[in-house]
């Protein structure tokens, strides 16, 4: 991904979001490190009533999002771009698909791959520990955690961010996906609401990786070169952290912190590979393929598995409970990469791959893994299975020392983990930094100040947390930032619903009004028929210069837009022409606004887009080695065909054609809409939404 450089066009602040959520986290983190104790008290007690008031809660909205996502991808809405229709991915498929493998890798997983099935089998949530059927379960349900369900969380805030943002220019922020319900309200107090909620869960997801990283580096530091365990390096563990994050915001080295992540992902899967082979192949590859069976046999009953009839509470709070509001908090941070690599892939092929390919490899890292673990258990090797219940983080590391080259593999494992954890902290300040702006572009960064401000304040969450209980503080602190989002994540599916039923309904329109505009584009007969064919043969051949370009839109575009603009007051309307110059060509543009009823407009716009004069021309070129076109856009983005060359009486005849579909179009969506439950916003277009509140 391409950012842009900071600099005065790099965004504003949105004070409410930047200011609110700041002060909650740095009142939190100051709160924690005076008065641990009573901290700890607290998130216990608060901890305990969601557990008993919101359990059933996390499960089945975590089925839900599942369902919801899954129906989009296999529904009439698949077909849908993450762009306008005409845009061609940004990655090819390979790249795309191994940015997606590379997004399944976290720190949690090295640290959860090990300690999951070794706990899940000493103490499972139902059944005799250390049993046949234990086993069986302990890597199953640290795939359930790690599986389809916390994926579609990513999926889900991923199609939401990318279908706004590169479909409707709205800004990629939460509160963009609220605008089909809410309308332009989304710039006022409600949406910023909804961001500051996001920033807040996922300061505190990013702060459980962080702890995570740090309890577990610091340990493989004990390993390595006998650093202590302790605060002392866990608070320099998170200076590393914060100063990196730094360096990569002030001297712009994302490119290199990317090569950094590339390298993590051949790293981790060749540690994977050396456990495989120096283990036992064979036994971990039959484990695998009975894992995979019972987790698909499985994941029904176990998705909405609450053990109603004899819960066990400290279990449920450790593992499912803060997982889904891990996913939960992180979700906006992953959607948002996920958004900004999809551009141009169909909901579809979206959703398809996000569900498939990181679970794939965080299923087979699983595997590997945690089997390797359980059959060092079973086959008699008690105090390991100790020490991965009662301190997980070292439980990676005592796996490692039960093969040859425990030293290599111990400090290769540091290496992949320290990497890892900076890059979580650093595009973590990234996210956070562009939640809580303002950008002008969705592949517009904040600047470095605010950046360096999050990663700073996320490193103070982090060791405020660590000295109240460690990571067992953080997960609890999870379980309850995650749940005002997971509210808003029924909004989103909401807005996101209403917003693809009403592309298939101007679809609709089309399919209705077509007939009226092809009557209308009939050739005439006669020299004057002879004559329209003639041109349009010229234009097809034609790839006009700057100079071309400037004389059609003072010819025919701008007297086109007049003459509707005129006869639309003579009929009780008013019309703005809306004019302007494109900046990087100087050529001018044109269009027309038309406002329909109280809180709907119309909007038509001819604009110059300029490419490279393809080879194959036929006509010189030798003046220029670039065409203009003149492309047409409406409110819901650009409609990819060219009207450069069209005569007065056509670029006419195309204003009317999609004015009457769009009033086509209203009145489909008004009869659909009537007696709805739901507000009906509809008609403030996305394209005033993104132009923010007068």
């Amino acid at each position: 991904m391409q950012h842009e450089a900071d600099g005065p066009g790099a965004g504003t602040l949105k004070p409410f979001v930047f200011y609110g959520s700041a002060i909650l986290i740095l009142a939190i983190s100051v709160w924690a490190m005076i008065d641990p104790s009573g901290a700890e008290s607290v998130i216990g007690v608060v901890v305990d009533k969601i557990s008993g008031w919101f359990g059933w809660y996390y499960f089945l909205a975590a089925t839900l999002y599942l369902l919801f996502v899954v129906f989009i991808g296999v529904s009439k809405y698949g077909t849908i771009k993450l762009g306008p229709k005409h845009y061609k991915p940004d990655y090819g498929l390979f790249a795309w698909a191994a940015m997606l493998f590379a997004a399944g890798i976290g720190i949690d997983l090295m640290f959860f791959s090990v300690a999951g099935p070794v706990s899940h089998y000493l103490a499972p949530p139902e059944g005799t520990p250390e049993s046949l059927e234990a086993a069986r379960q302990a890597v199953v349900w640290t795939l359930f955690h790690y599986g389809i369900t916390g994926w579609a969380m990513y999926a889900l805030m991923g199609m939401v961010l990318g279908y706004f943002a590169f479909r409707y220019k709205l800004p990629l922020a939460i509160r963009s996906a609220l605008f089909p319900i809410i309308g332009r309200r989304i710039h006022g107090r409600f949406g910023d609401a909804v961001d500051l909620a996001a920033i807040i869960g996922t300061v505190f997801g990013i702060s459980v990786s962080l702890g995570i990283g740090v309890v577990q580096l610091n340990y493989g530091l004990k390993v390595l070169f006998g650093v202590p365990e302790g605060l002392p390096a866990q608070i320099a563990l998170i200076a590393v952290a914060v100063v990196m994050a730094t360096v990569s915001a002030v001297s712009g080295v994302d490119k290199g912190i990317r090569r950094l992540s590339q390298l993590n992902v051949l790293l981790a899967v060749g540690l994977m590979l050396y456990i495989l082979v120096v283990g036992e192949p064979f036994r971990l590859l039959n484990a695998l393929v009975q894992n995979i069976g019972d987790y698909i046999s499985g994941f029904p009953s176990m998705t909405l598995n609450t053990f109603a009839y004899d819960q066990p509470t400290e279990w449920l709070d450790a593992w499912t409970l803060f997982f889904w509001a891990w996913w939960i908090a992180w979700a906006p941070f992953v959607g948002l990469f996920l958004a900004r690599i999809s551009r141009g892939r169909t909901l579809r092929e979206f959703v398809a791959a996000t569900l498939i390919i990181p679970f794939l490899f965080t299923g087979l890292f699983l595997a590997v893994f945690g089997n390797s673990a359980l059959f060092a258990v079973r086959d008699g090797n008690t105090a390991f299975g100790e020490t991965a219940l009662n301190s997980p983080e070292q439980a990676f590391y005592g796996l490692l020392e039960l093969y040859p080259g425990a030293t290599f593999s111990a400090g290769l494992a540091t290496f992949v983990g320290l990497l890892l954890y900076v890059t979580s902290a650093d595009s973590g300040a990234l996210v956070m930094g562009n939640l809580s702006s303002d950008l002008p572009t969705p592949v517009t960064d904040a600047k470095t100040w605010l950046r360096v401000f999050w990663a700073v304040t996320t490193g103070l969450l982090t060791l405020a947390m660590l000295i109240v209980g460690g990571v067992q503080a953080l997960t609890d602190a999870t379980i309850i930032m995650g749940l005002p989002f997971s509210f808003v994540m029924f909004l989103i599916m909401a807005g996101l619903y209403l917003a693809l039923r009403s592309e298939r309904m101007r679809e609709e329109a089309l399919t209705t009004t077509l007939p009226g505009s092809l009557s209308g584009r009939t050739t005439q007969q006669g020299p004057l028929g002879a004559q329209n064919w003639r041109r349009r043969l010229g234009r097809a051949m034609a790839f006009p210069g700057r100079r071309a370009a400037v004389r059609f839109v003072e010819e025919v575009c701008r007297p086109s837009v007049a003459e509707v603009a005129q006869a639309l007051r003579e009929q009780g309307t008013e019309p703005e022409v809306l004019t302007g110059t494109e900046e990087e060509s100087g050529i001018p543009h044109v269009g027309l606004a038309v406002p329909i009823g109280s809180r709907d407009r119309f909007v038509y716009r001819v604009w110059p887009v300029e490419r490279p004069t393809p080879g194959f021309a036929t006509r010189s070129v030798s003046t220029h080695d670039s065409y203009v076109r003149f492309e047409v856009q409406l409110a819901e983005g650009n409609q990819g065909y060219d009207v450069m060359g069209y005569t007065k009486e056509q670029l006419i005849a195309d204003i009317l054609d999609h004015y009457e579909r769009h009033v086509e179009f209203l009145r489909l969506h008004h009869e659909a809409t009537a007696g709805s439950a739901l507000p009906d916003h509809r008609p403030d277009t996305p394209e005033a939404a993104s132009q923010g509140d007068a």
